[in-house]
């Protein structure tokens, strides 16, 4: 069925519901299956209708359609067993297991067999799982819970579960707006027509009584109506026939479920008891959460909006009667609040000497711009230094192993331009697509350092386009062009893979993405059509029309839940539009665009949450669920037509090309941040003595990540932190360092002794505990959790005020230990062990809706709004001793144990998918990488290793060298804790901090604490990895710089702590805020938490000491972080 007969059905189902026909609606519903009434059903199943709830069911699933269809009956089926029990009508209930719930043995016989022996018990309730059933109301309310998450996450149930924002009566309004079109267009209309049927076109009658022709037949007709008028339909009307039929291969993937996120759903095992376990982790966006609406009202005129539960973004989705909200001031997405957010300042202009045809930012260090111009330049510039790094001509570099097609074009007709350029996942490698046949990958090794890595002649004509992509888990390069095919190159050898052929015009662009296991790559031609390939050469999948029919570009949001297009018509007509990827249809067309635009205009995605295109000599904003613009700017005047333009990860900064052949870069605070500090980084070393260029440890093809597959992905970067959180780092704000390395000053560490030296606080206490085990900031830096010794769960949190305006964290203000109305604490089950003996572990979920935690006993899910245990799971033995989410599939979570194994258990089926082992001691620390596609792990026996997260297996590992003279003790805690980069990551040891290399596990810096000082307790990195905090056993906290590992400021106990306090009292924990550079928190052994900063006057700790053998290089600017080496502390 088309998109518009898809569109008539539900402005039928409005106009039945308004005229009160309810049992029509509701079949309707049903047998049209475009629209799931959660409403209707939630009524049916409250009073007991079974055969209607299962008819209704059945319209839009069966029961062996997928596990979540499964679940759905299975529930639904049990339930009325129950309640059949529950009456004593034993043959009533047998009747239900043989017709209902036998069609179940066949997938779980056991589970069968339990069923049917609750037959022999006098009361059902004898049974365990089955102890708390209640009565028959709350049991149905209880199951709906269930039975509604589980349909939010079915992809059958994909788009059916919200009614469209229709205005009241709008089947009547279009009517009436057709037979006002009609009247106007009579030869003799009357003032005031009477008009009798819908069945004919109105026509007023003549004079002698004589019907004008009608209007849908008239040949004397112009195209344009008369004034107020409607347009003419169309020659073939409104309705098209129903498109072909989605191929089955690609059909598969449609279905699958969007990312949209779906609260508390299990679609693990089926079984008597409620879940429980956390059922699923999502990657979406998170949905709206309007009033429940059915239809619009006859007197109302709102939106009417279908209600979803409200989801989790990034979170663990729960089988319970919960609806989360983060608590105030902490949403989920630190993405932009406002238009004032948008990188909209000029905060660079640089001349590029030619005109920029395609710009893409380095995926790891955001101030790298790659650029490709109109004559066949290739740029790489710094651009918080405003430094042109790499400047390349086209050049062919073999031309004997060039066609003979592509030697002789050169020959008649030199002249060459950059189509595209664009960055690796990773960034070791960046790949050119020319004008003329061939594309150029470089590989880069940081700072100037570019390599000639591979040159393909890949097509006859132009190459238009080129991507990255990682099908069968091996990097490959992805191009396109004039010759109408897309090919796939080895992107280690160059070796073609595959070629794609269908098209029949020029192929404009590709956009490789995948969904779920399914890889495939989108293809746009010049003819507009789009058509979708899997890596296997069958042929193309789909076939969509793209508006505008000419050359159109697509991209999905940074998430990969939402799919784009841009485009520019032969006519100069522009459009963006957002695409139902299960029907190949137009979602929404975002509005905006000058009438005729000079050129084929560009975008862009930002944020999830942002699109950008350059249209009408400045860039336009949209919000992605706003077809209306949002803002503009002209960055100062000075562009093009239709600039180019490009965000960086981030989404700090936008690069937007000039029409006097230079670029400018917009930015917003923290861009403005983020480019101070690379300014300062480059002047510092510029007044260092024969500083060395920076490098890069090189990394390979094969290690790079899958991450960010899609094409144009804006996804952040993460922190994967020692206490096992996935951070999210897109509101972190770069510390700005104004620090001169002047050798001509005599540099003294600086020693903070007193209060009056720092800000610090210590926070409120309401409830007394022993100590403090595990430390962390919120990931909107508004509140601090703790975990104590005891089991207990602390929260601190910052309100707005006119002291503190953004309500984060700060030593300024104090804030509230927060706890619910209820009085209930956030306490992990421990077992039968004494928790202070046991070795606690928390990760803190993306949005701060929920914590996972354990303290010697199950694994505990909380919500941090209620504080209520959503779920436990993994009993020990053995107990979980460390936690981290995996960073791409927040499904899987990586457990460590005490008996040194290493579960990888996937949440959505309750099963544990991989067992480690390589440790001889528990697990102690847990970090992924997103972008070198790997796990590190620490354990108690000081050993590192690296695995790999495609099949689990170990790629290397290393036992720390523990300093001459220090002796650990037996079952020393080592931590790990990845830097920005995610290429290098902190180690923490009690004998020293070190910094390794991940691909090569190479100790590049070692630090030790000389061998009559105190041990470190505890370390990590400041938020933008410039910094690491480390704290010691006598109460002391030093302050390094992470690039070298130099101390640079030591805070001594008499700072924070009273002399009445005992000595013994020193901080177990550190823990650093997640966007001030400069903050941290320190967690005591006396049960009290301390929040520092700098003075404001100051505003950093410490000056870096001075800089060694003219090394001046900082981890921000680039991975490399020195020569291994080892120093001791003046300590």
């Amino acid at each position: 069925m088309s998109s518009l007969s898809r569109e008539l059905v539900f402005l039928i189902l409005q106009f039945l519901d308004e005229e009160k026909f309810k049992e029509t609606v509701h079949k309707l519903e049903q047998e049209s299956g475009f629209f799931f009434n959660m409403k209707y059903f939630e009524d049916e199943v409250h009073n007991g209708n079974w055969d209607e709830v299962e008819k209704y069911l059945s319209g839009f699933t069966k029961v062996d359609d997928n596990r979540y269809s499964m679940k759905i009956f299975f529930e639904i089926r049990k339930q009325k067993y129950l309640e059949a029990l529950d009456k004593h009508d034993r043959s009533k209930a047998v009747e239900i297991l043989v017709k209902d719930l036998k069609v179940f043995a066949t997938f779980n016989e056991e589970l069968f067999k339990e069923i049917t022996q609750l037959l022999t018990l006098e009361n059902f309730r004898e049974n365990e799982q089955l102890s708390k059933y209640g009565d028959t109301k709350s049991a149905r309310a209880i199951m709906l819970v269930e039975l509604k998450k589980l349909i939010e996450a079915n992809p059958l149930f994909r788009d059916k579960l919200q009614f469209p924002n229709l205005k009241n009566s709008r089947l009547r309004t279009l009517i009436n707006q057709s037979l006002n079109w009609q009247h106007q267009l009579c030869k003799n209309p009357r003032s005031n027509p009477d008009i009798k049927t819908l069945f004919v076109d109105h026509s007023c009658g003549q004079p002698n009584g004589a019907r004008a022709p009608s209007p849908g037949s008239n040949p004397l007709l112009g195209s344009l109506p008369k004034a107020g008028g409607f347009p003419p339909l169309g020659a073939h009307g409104p309705f098209q026939p129903t498109p072909a039929q989605v191929p089955a291969p690609l059909a598969g993937w449609m279905s699958n479920p969007s990312a949209v996120t779906h609260p508390a759903v299990s679609g693990g095992a089926i079984g008597l008891g409620p879940s429980s376990i956390p059922a699923a982790l999502k990657h979406p966006r998170t949905p709206p959460t309007n009033p429940s609406v059915d239809y619009p009202s006859g007197d109302s005129d709102h939106v009417a909006k279908r209600t979803r539960p409200m989801g989790i973004s990034d979170e663990v989705n729960l089988p319970v009667n919960v609806l989360p909200v983060p608590f105030q001031g902490h949403g989920h997405s630190p993405a932009f609040s406002a238009p004032d957010d948008l990188p909209r300042a000029v905060a660079r202009v640089l001349n590029q000497g030619s005109s920029p045809m395609s710009m893409d930012f380095h995926p790891v260090q955001q101030t790298l711009l790659l650029v490709g111009t109109n004559v066949g330049d290739v740029a790489l510039w710094e651009v918080g230094s405003r430094e042109r790094l790499v400047s390349k001509n086209f050049k062919v570099w073999d031309v004997s192993a060039c066609s003979m097609t592509l030697q002789s074009a050169l020959v008649k007709d030199p002249a060459v331009s950059v189509n595209r350029v664009i960055w690796s996942p990773d960034g070791s490698l960046f790949g050119v697509a020319y004008s003329r046949h061939i594309v150029q990958i470089y590989s880069y090794h940081g700072g100037e350092e570019v390599r000639q890595h591979l040159e393909i002649d890949a097509h006859i004509g132009g190459v238009n386009d080129i991507a990255f992509s990682h099908p069968n888990k091996q990097l490959c390069v992805i191009t396109c062009g004039d010759d109408k095919t897309i090919k796939v190159w080895d992107a280690t050898n160059g070796t073609k893979q595959y070629t794609f052929e269908g098209h029949e015009a020029p192929v404009y662009s590709v956009c490789p993405h995948y969904k779920e296991n399914i890889q495939f790559i989108f293809s746009t031609a010049v003819d507009g059509k789009i058509k979708a390939w899997l890596y296997d050469n069958m042929g193309s999948r789909v076939d969509y029309e793209a508006p505008g029919r000419w050359c159109t570009t697509m991209a999905y949001s940074a998430d990969g839940t939402r799919l784009f297009s841009c485009g520019t018509s032969k006519e100069g007509e522009s459009s963006i539009v957002e695409w139902n990827e299960s029907e190949g249809a137009v979602k929404r067309t975002y509005q905006g665009f000058r009438k005729r635009s000079l050129g084929v205009v560009q975008f862009d995605t930002t944020k999830n949450r942002y699109l950008a295109a350059g249209d009408d000599f400045s860039i336009k904003f949209w919000d992605m669920d706003n077809v209306q613009p949002l803002t503009s700017f002209d960055a100062e005047g000075g562009l093009p037509a239709s600039p180019r333009i490009r965000f960086n990860k981030d989404g700090s900064l936008l690069a937007v090309s000039t029409n006097d052949n230079g670029l400018k870069i917009l930015a917003n605070i923290d861009g403005m941040r983020l480019l101070r500090t690379l300014e300062n980084l480059s002047y510092d070393a510029s007044r260092t003595a024969e500083a060395p260029k920076p490098t890069i440890n090189p990394i390979s093809a094969a290690a790079a990540s899958s991450a960010g597959l899609a094409e144009r992905s804006a996804s952040v970067t993460a922190i994967a932190a020692m206490n096992g959180d996935a951070r999210n780092m897109a509101d972190v704000k770069p510390r700005i360092t104004e620090e001169s390395s002047d050798k001509s000053k005599i540099w003294k560490l600086t020693e903070i002794n007193k209060p009056s030296q720092c800000r610090s606080l210590r926070l409120p206490e309401n409830l007394r505990v022993n100590k403090i085990s595990r430390l962390i900031f919120t990931n909107s830096g508004n509140a601090i959790l703790a975990l104590a010794s005891n089991a207990i769960h602390l929260l601190w949190k910052w309100q707005r005020s006119d002291r503190n305006s953004n309500g984060k964290a700060t030593a300024s203000v104090s804030p509230q230990l927060w706890q619910p109305s209820s009085g209930i604490l956030m306490t992990n089950d421990v077992a039968d062990t004494n928790p202070e003996e046991a070795v606690p572990c928390f990760a803190l979920s993306k949005n701060d809706s929920y914590v996972m935690s354990a303290s010697g006993g199950k694994i505990s899910l909380f919500n941090m709004m209620t504080f209520k245990t959503m779920a436990t799971f993994m009993p020990p033995p053995p107990a979980a001793t460390s936690l981290a989410f995996h960073p791409q599939d927040n499904n899987i979570i990586a457990i460590g144990m005490d008996d040194s194994t290493i579960q990888i258990y996937n949440v959505r089926v309750d099963e544990v998918k991989s067992k480690l082992k390589g440790h001889s001691k528990r697990i102690t620390g847990l970090a992924f990488s997103h972008v070198l596609n790997v796990l590190v792990s620490s354990g108690a026996d000081s050993q590192l290793c690296v695995w790999n997260t495609d099949g689990w297996e170990k790629q290397k590992s290393r036992f720390l060298q523990v300093p001459a003279g220090r002796t650990p003790t037996a079952l020393s805690d080592t931590r790990v804790q990845f830097h920005q980069d995610q290429i290098h990551f902190l180690v923490v040891h009690e004998t020293q901090l070190a910094i390794f290399e991940t691909t090569m596990l190479d100790c590049v810096k070692q630090w030790a604490p000389r061998d009559s000082s105190a041990p470190i307790t505890h370390a990590t990195f400041s938020c933008d990895s410039q910094l690491v905090y480390a704290s010691f056993s006598d109460a002391s906290v030093c302050v390094f710089n992470a690039a070298n590992l130099r101390l640079r400021c030591r805070i001594n106990p008499t700072a924070y702590l009273p002399a009445s306090v005992s000595s013994g009292i020193h901080p177990l924990v550190i823990a650093a805020h997640p966007s001030e550079a400069n903050e941290f928190a320190l967690g005591l052994s006396d049960g009290g938490v301390h929040v520092f900063e700098p003075l404001e006057s100051e505003n950093k700790w410490g000056v870096p000491p001075p800089v060694e053998n003219g090394s001046a290089s900082s981890m921000a600017a680039t991975p490399s972080v020195g020569a291994p080496g080892s120093e001791q502390a003046q300590r």
